[in-house]
């Protein structure tokens, strides 16, 4: 097989390397991975067996400069099964992912290198290693003693087999989810239930229905517990249907009900981090992220509940409240609490979803705001490829430049699908490194209701903020600026990650950002100001609720990571009373305010990569919110700071430890405060 057979087995001869996707078909993905794993088991045989003493760059570098065919196959493949998969994709990901997991397992676990890797890493203070190559140097041992390099060979068996199933349990979580999310579909044949929606919304829903093949009208389901329909249908029944389609997902007792699941590879990961030497798996990950103690991360959390809870029961009572008044003649639910507190914000702030949503079209707020605001930080310049491919007609492509020249491509697929997973990520197709001399091509992906043809995108506010979060960690990524691909762009730990993109969000509000893009989808007229006004001031209402079921899914991912291997749950039901036993042993189990995401389908921890690390989110938001009033403090929107900050943090990567660059930014360690402002905690 040559390159002229298969378009993996060389670079990509487009402009940075992005996939060819003119050529990519779903036959070259298996043999592509093994030509890849075969090439790579080969170059790495080559250094294992070197004859020559171990050095930095016969070993270190010569394990970066490996594999990259299946670098390129992998991206490529990973990207698919999220963004467009379909049938055949499902299957060569439940069959290639165990065996993925033990060609990694072969090299980390390989006695060889593992002796030049720990040669060296005791003669590191001699080898006049650069800053960056010694940590690469340490990362690469500390990755080896967490892949149990120092276990006997019978553990090591063990933990290859554990490897395994794991990968292949979570590939299953992430095809059943799908599937559960789609099946799950609420389906509505009279219009009139629709109330409440805009047109537009409306004719969002007959187009996603059409594009299964039925009539009427399909509310597709978002990833999280509440759907965003929620705040606006005045069907009390129908918010009732759509909120139970959404919490029973994996819990239907079919073939896409994940509990199974859940309890398997909680159980499997406990034992895993025992084998490895930790009392649990919160314990092993933790370790290796910049909180470094389950301790400091759960004195955190439930430090945050009792101040959450009573903001949430002060906001219940003002919504029963509301119901009262409307001669309701019912208690508070949790299919309620999205409409009723869209109700009171409407009367409190005199501000109504739907009449944010006119001055919030896609186009306008990815380039007059997005775009915008990273130009006047960073100085970037985003250029239209319409002539590049693509592997679904929604995504586009722009050409990114900054002062120096061209940076490399960003990559965006806006719309919700059948074959794509919920939420909303980044991803990198090419990483950036000097070594390989790689620029970065990057992928945001979203799932926003598809409008029928010729209609404008227009954007509820949550979906503005989530494409301000998601370019941030765009911008990680193309303003990377480091030597070896281990240390690209988000490559930094789950507690860091969201970081970046968390104080990209800042610019969604800045006067000036905000009044470049909030225009009026029709007639270019700018958002009123007493509209910006009652946005501004609306913020932060809601925060109780907000801050509660985010903590409530963090403790829950805790809690199921900190069973011990021998507290295996017994059946599936179980799944559900451990649930709710966590929850209310956290003190966060209010009836009215579910977790973010039940068990059943929080794909994030068992499909994704924030298994016991889904507090990294307010973890990260502590940095963020600090970072922010540096940037408020010092001006804002001004290209000297987004200098700085791009130099400092941004372009670093994981060459550099995050918390040592946040200091070098704020010249201290980050302080809780302005977080606890921001929420109403403090």
């Amino acid at each position: 097989m040559t390159a002229a057979d298969n378009p993996f087995l060389a670079p990509s001869p487009l402009p940075y390397q992005l996939p060819d996707y003119r050529r990519i078909t779903d036959a070259h993905f298996a043999p592509a991975f093994e030509a890849g794993m075969a090439q790579q088991r080969a170059e790495v045989e080559a250094i294992a067996a070197n004859p020559e003493p171990p050095t930095f760059e016969n070993t270190v570098v010569a394990l970066e400069r490996s594999g990259q065919v299946l670098t390129r196959v992998s991206t490529v493949f990973f990207g698919r099964a999220s963004a467009h998969t379909n049938p055949a994709i499902d299957q060569l990901q439940a069959d290639i992912a165990p065996r993925l997991a033990a060609h990694r397992d072969a090299i980390t676990l390989d006695p060889r290198l593992v002796a030049r890797i720990r040669d060296l890493y005791d003669r590191r203070d001699s080898l006049d290693l650069d800053p960056e190559s010694l940590r690469l140097l340490e990362r690469y041992h500390l990755d080896a003693v967490r892949a149990g390099a120092e276990l006997g060979e019978a553990d090591q068996r063990r933990l290859r087999e554990l490897n395994a199933e794991l990968s292949t349990l979570a590939t299953a979580f992430g095809t059943r989810l799908l599937a559960a999310m789609n099946d799950s579909a609420v389906a509505v044949d009279d219009p009139a239930r629709l109330d409440g929606l805009a047109p537009d919304a409306i004719a969002a829903l007959a187009a996603a229905a059409a594009a299964r093949g039925r009539e009427g009208y399909l509310l597709t389901l978002a990833l999280p517990t509440c759907q965003p329909a929620l705040a606006s249908l005045t069907d009390r029944d129908l918010r009732a249907r759509l909120f139970d389609a959404s919490i029973s997902r994996g819990a239907c007792g079919n073939d896409n009900d994940t509990r199974d699941l859940v309890r398997r590879l909680a159980a499997l990961r406990a034992e895993r981090a025992r084998l490895l030497g930790f009392a649990n798996h919160a314990e092993y990950v933790i370790a290796d992220s910049t909180a470094r103690s389950l301790e400091d991360v759960t004195a955190m959390l439930t430090g945050l509940v009792p101040a959450a809870v009573a903001n949430a029961e002060a906001e219940a009572a003002d919504l029963q409240a509301a119901i009262d008044a409307a001669g309701g003649g019912h208690e508070l639910a949790p299919w309620d609490w999205a409409y009723y507190a869209e109700r009171v914000r409407c009367e409190r702030y005199d501000l109504d979803a739907a009449t944010l949503r006119p001055y919030l079209e896609l186009d306008r707020v990815l380039h007059d705001g997005v775009f915008y605001a990273a130009g006047r930080l960073y100085g970037l310049r985003f250029v239209e490829r319409r002539d590049l491919p693509r592997y679904h007609e929604d995504v586009r492509i722009w050409e990114v430049f900054d002062a120096d020249g061209a940076l490399g491509l960003f990559g965006l697929d806006p719309y919700a699908r059948e074959s794509k997973r919920g939420g909303a990520w980044m991803n990198s197709l090419v990483s950036q490194s000097h070594l390989l001399g790689t620029s970065p091509v990057v992928m945001n992906t979203l799932n926003i209701a598809k409008p029928p043809g010729g209609e404008p995108t227009l954007l509820t506010f949550d979906e503005v903020r989530t494409l301000f979060h998601e370019f941030g960690h765009a911008l990680h990524a193309l303003l990377s600026d480091v030597r070896y691909p281990r240390f690209s762009g988000t490559r930094v730990p789950r507690d860091f990650v969201e970081y970046p993109s968390q104080v990209n969000e800042m610019w969604l509000v800045w006067p000036e950002v905000l009044a470049n893009y909030a225009r009026h989808h029709q007639t270019g007229e700018p958002m009123p100001p007493e509209l910006v006004e009652r946005l501004l001031a609306a913020r932060r209402y809601g925060q109780g609720f907000a801050t509660l079921e985010y903590l409530a899914a963090a403790l829950l991912d805790l809690a199921w990571h900190t069973l011990g291997p021998d507290d295996a749950l017994p059946d599936a039901d179980s799944v559900q009373y451990f649930e709710s036993a966590a929850l209310a042993k956290a003190g966060v189990a209010l009836a009215a305010v579910p977790p973010r995401y039940r068990s059943t389908y929080f794909n994030h921890v068992f499909a994704g990569a924030y298994s016991a690390g889904y507090y990294s989110y307010i973890w990260s938001e502590v940095l963020d919110a600090d970072t922010v009033d540096w940037f408020r403090d010092n001006g804002g929107l001004r290209r000297e700071l987004g200098d700085t900050f791009r130099r400092t943090l941004l372009a670093r990567g994981n060459s550099v430890d995050g918390m040592a660059a946040f200091r070098a930014l704020r010249g201290r360690d980050p302080e809780i405060t302005p977080l606890l402002t921001r929420r109403g905690l403090g």
